[in-house]
């Protein structure tokens, strides 16, 4: 079964009588990358929350959390699921590593550079072949 791809510039109606804010395949594409970079957030401020026990990174954590899953929902309405769900996953976590790279939390190699490669050229691979 396949959805139908919407790109109305207004909103429209449902069967059920609701409005719904179409959002287009592109916008889409930005919400999930974005919302894969709040992933990445969330990660990095759940380790500095030291197990919830540090206010402020665990107010930031809970916030990422909701902006992060709110635009993977949003982009699911558009984009299929597999593909949607490895790109956010992968979006997040190169972010992480490289945060973890930058701040010396984890020591950089060449391996890991190359399997980071193999990531990002995975994340591309998705999107070139949706």
């Amino acid at each position: 079964m396949t959805r139908a791809r919407t790109r109305e510039p207004y909103p429209v109606l449902r069967q059920d009588g609701q409005k719904r804010f179409p959002v287009s395949v592109t916008l889409s594409w930005i919400i999930l990358i974005a919302s894969g970079a709040f992933e990445a957030v969330w990660a990095i401020a759940l380790d500095r929350s030291e197990g919830f026990t540090r206010l402020w990174p665990s107010v930031l954590f809970f916030a990422a959390l909701a902006i992060s899953m709110g635009g993977l929902a949003v982009a699911l309405k558009q984009l299929p699921l597999g593909t949607a769900y490895a790109v956010w996953v992968g979006v997040g976590a190169s972010l992480a590593i490289i945060w973890s790279f930058a701040t010396g939390q984890e020591m950089f190699s060449l391996a890991k550079a190359f399997f980071l490669v193999m990531i990002v050229g995975g994340i591309i691979g998705l999107k070139v072949v949706n």
